[in-house]
């Protein structure tokens, strides 16, 4: 009789966001009249771009035309798009990724959560705690994260670095040597950033004890500040210990199309094993790569009027934030991020946890929010709301939090 992986059976629950929506549908079941403003999954609401619209029209009829139209795309992506990322995302920094070191994928959630697959499963994984679930949950489907402790909501096989108040959400090296290291900066969930002199102290770090570091900079379209790296491989020395994911998602809009990259030096290695011929071999046989007409789009992405349209959407969102972390400082909750990411972390008031206040906010606000146990033990007691709504239903989200 066939055996299922009894690894999916040791996650607690359901998805964290599979769980909020379960909640808001209940809700909203008891209470059709009420009108429920979501600031809880971070999904984009404004339109593409009219460049990449352009773009996704013009693919679109060349698909219509024997003598244009596209098949299969090639296995690491279309040489247009990934010499676009190169210059734009990586050269203009001054950083030397080439074009080949570059994977187009459909996502960064996606790669997030199969880049563990080209690891060990003895490997020991070290994640900032509040932590993007992926992260976590792909590698307990893997066999890697050892027993769960639902007390502590802990595994006994994975490193926690914990990201609180105290040390400005930017975690801490750890005591313990971890084999992979997950970093996402600008954070997920709690918008706070790294400088580049305390992103190189990880790089050095990782160098040194020969782990790998998988970078998520999902959201740095979204830096304002300065000093605070748009990627890592502004570092010194991370060609040989880091692993880069990025997104179209948020940057682009392109949650509803799909669109993101993977890269991995050449320079990165296990003995005499380069991880990119590693990578490229699971990318091409489990994947059949992103839609010509969406690569083509991604592109569009760099050009200068792509560019110029986005970065007034990259302002909408982040004047969504301002709205949000200055009501609610205003209405007395202690508040961070929301200045290099579209994301907002505040405490919940008073004694409440996390899901308390999830409820309180739905039942008394009808504001949906993502409680901050859901990303892990640290996470407990915060909260997070998203920028990505529209702007008229942010600000009417914060007076009806103020309200109450």
């Amino acid at each position: 009789m066939f055996k299922v992986n009894d690894n999916y059976l040791k996650l607690p629950g359901s998805y964290l966001f599979s769980t909020i929506a379960k909640k808001v549908s209940a809700y909203q079941a008891e209470h059709p009249d009420q009108s429920i403003i979501r600031l809880g999954i971070g999904d984009v609401t404004q339109p593409l771009a009219p460049a990449i619209i352009e773009a996704l029209h013009s693919a679109v009829d060349e698909m219509a035309d024997a003598a244009t139209f596209k098949g299969y795309a090639p296995d690491l992506g279309y040489e247009f798009l990934r010499n676009a990322i190169a210059e734009h995302d990586y050269h203009e920094l001054g950083c030397e990724i080439a074009a080949d070191e570059i994977f187009v994928s459909d996502g960064a959630k996606c790669d997030s959560g199969n880049i563990q697959e080209i690891f060990s499963t003895d490997n020991k994984i070290a994640v900032c705690d509040p932590v993007y679930p992926v992260y976590i949950d792909t590698n307990v489907m893997a066999g890697r994260t050892g027993t769960y402790d639902p007390d502590r909501e802990v595994w006994s096989d994975v490193i926690y670095m914990p990201c609180t108040e105290a040390n400005g959400f930017v975690p801490e090296l750890p005591k313990e040597t971890p084999d992979l290291i997950y970093l996402c900066f600008p954070n997920n969930p709690t918008g706070s950033a790294i400088t580049k002199a305390q992103l190189q102290e990880w790089v050095d770090y990782a160098n040194r004890v020969g782990a790998v570091i998988i970078y998520d900079a999902a959201y740095e379209a979204y830096i304002s500040e300065e000093g605070i790296p748009h990627t890592i491989f502004e570092c010194e020395g991370a060609r040989t210990c880091a692993i880069e994911l990025r997104s179209f998602s948020k940057k682009a809009g392109f949650t509803g199309t799909r669109l993101g990259y993977t890269v991995i030096p050449k320079d990165l290695k296990s003995g005499d094993v380069t991880l990119h011929s590693l990578w490229a071999r699971r990318h091409g046989t489990k994947y059949n790569g992103a839609p010509y007409i969406v690569q083509r789009a991604g592109e569009a992405v760099y050009s200068p009027e792509g560019k110029a349209q986005l970065e007034k959407q990259i302002a909408y969102y982040m004047k969504n934030a301002k709205v949000i972390k200055e009501g609610l400082a205003e209405a007395g909750y202690s508040v961070s991020g929301g200045v290099n990411a579209p994301y907002i972390w505040l405490k919940a008031p008073g004694r409440m946890t996390s899901w308390e206040f999830f409820d309180y906010l739905l039942e008394r606000a009808n504001v949906v929010g993502t409680p901050g146990s859901g990303f892990g033990p640290s996470g407990e007691g915060y909260f997070r709301l998203t920028a990505f709504g529209t702007y008229e239903n942010t600000v009417a989200a914060i007076e009806r939090i103020k309200a109450i």
